[in-house]
């Protein structure tokens, strides 16, 4: 009697730990975890800023490529737009002259990486160097050291973000996706933006857009004309007294 009411136990702890382990990789399709798969909490990176004043941020990501970069700097002199560039280590070292101007011409220059690897997948000793040899790079072109970061792929967890905010860093993500880096046609990509910007948003672009000539100064009239004004991302977040929400939403306290 005292064996089997051992093994009803035993099976009964089994069914238990198995529907902790099913719930524990349940996500949102957004990858925010329903359930934390430890005792800390699920953190998060900036998606978007909580702000009553109508202000967004764009920003170009920057690792492949380079034959649009002055055509973007000339169409933001144009309409008088600063912006955020998060530049990747080699593509910092293989275009000195463009990184000296993006900065030159006013805009952040930020950090997105040595290598752009899935940052998930390194110990805090290789992120810290993606990181810290990425900003050396800049600050050493610059002379600005960069204090904002974007992971490759949009790709982090808590790991991440601890040991990047431990280097002095704030990580950015973004909450409009252009989609600039695919198949599809500048007028998709307009509506695709000036249809989902509200006050706080940041927008993802890449310097290589195939066919950014023709959208960004379309999507620049465009937010403007519904009242937006745009501002580098470090003039957008809030630096401190905040929290950030379940969607990414940093909240002013």
């Amino acid at each position: 009697m005292f064996k089997q009411r051992n093994k009803k136990k035993c099976v009964a702890m089994l069914i238990l730990l198995g529907l902790l382990a099913t719930f524990s990789v349940v996500h949102f399709t957004s990858g925010i975890s329903l359930i934390p798969t430890s005792n800390q909490a699920r953190k998060l990176p900036i998606y978007s800023v909580g702000t009553d004043e109508k202000k967004i941020s764009i920003s170009f990501d920057a690792a492949w490529g380079n034959s649009h970069t002055r055509p973007i700097l000339d169409i933001l002199d144009e309409y008088g737009v600063k912006t955020t560039f998060f530049l990747v280590k080699f593509w910092a070292e293989k275009y000195q002259e463009d990184v000296l101007e993006i900065s030159q011409r006013g805009h952040e220059v930020q950090n997105h990486s040595a290598t752009h690897p899935d940052m998930r997948t390194l110990s805090e000793d290789e992120i810290c160097e993606e990181v810290q040899i990425t900003g050396d790079v800049i600050e050493n072109i610059t002379g600005i050291k960069p204090d904002l970061f974007r992971p490759p792929f949009g790709a982090y967890d808590n790991k991440v973000i601890e040991t990047t905010e431990g280097l002095g860093y704030k990580v950015i993500q973004w909450s409009v996706d252009s989609l600039d880096w695919k198949d599809i046609s500048a007028d998709q990509i307009v509506d695709r933006v000036v249809s989902r910007v509200e006050p706080g948003s940041i927008v993802l672009f890449h310097n290589d857009g195939k066919y950014v000539e023709e959208y960004l100064p379309r999507i620049l009239e465009q937010v403007k004309d519904k009242g937006f004004e745009v501002v580098p991302i470090g003039q957008l977040i809030y630096r401190n007294n905040y929290f950030i929400d379940h969607t990414g939403r940093q909240i002013k306290e």
